[in-house]
């Protein structure tokens, strides 16, 4: 019986040597049934028609609605307005939206409304909606999705957290952050 114990806990002292240790994981690898998804983030179109003269206009995305964004026919101006008062939404939202210059020339056009700062980013969300108080000749305002956001696989996992694709057999690191993973191949894996 001695021998036995002898020889069992030669063995187990064996095998742990030999085993890989992988630096820098934590937790159990997680399993995945192909690879994991990267995520999109989410593109939303806003259109400002007829002919505005002046007024206003507001964004509500959430529930949470912005301050008045006052219309000019400078489009730096009003994409600039845009983005302070989506910086000023009461729900976590600040700099997670970002407004761009879509076709936008004298105040009439497309701003492109994109969710992609922390907590927002890389997942689906909600439309945004506007309510117009814009002036002049019939003037118009629309928010469309142009491109749907896509959730980001495993969105919480820690930096260092593996994931093994089950599917092709292989083996990724997290190397973003837990609100927004970005899954990279460990190695060089065929």
């Amino acid at each position: 019986m001695f021998i036995f114990q002898f020889l069992f806990m030669l063995f187990v002292a064996f095998c742990t040597r030999m085993m890989p240790i992988i630096e820098g994981a934590t937790g159990a690898i997680l399993l995945n049934a192909g690879a994991p998804t990267a995520g999109t983030n989410e593109v939303q179109t806003l259109t400002i028609g007829g002919t505005p003269t002046g007024g206003t206009f507001k964004l509500t995305y959430d529930g949470f609605q912005t301050p008045a964004i006052t219309w000019t026919a400078t489009d730096a101006t009003l994409v600039s307005r845009i983005n302070t008062a989506l910086d000023a939404l009461g729900n976590g939202a600040a700099s997670a939206i970002v407004a761009t210059a879509g076709t936008v020339s004298s105040g009439i056009g497309t701003i492109l409304l994109t969710f992609s700062g922390d907590p927002l980013a890389k997942r689906a969300v909600n439309l945004m909606t506007a309510q117009s108080s814009l002036t002049g000749t019939a003037p118009t305002l629309a928010i469309a999705e142009t491109t749907p956001g896509v959730d980001v696989s495993y969105r919480g996992s820690i930096k260092g957290q593996l994931l093994t694709d089950t599917t092709n057999g292989k083996l990724f690191i997290n190397t973003g952050t837990a609100a927004v993973p970005v899954w990279t191949v460990v190695g060089t894996q065929t």
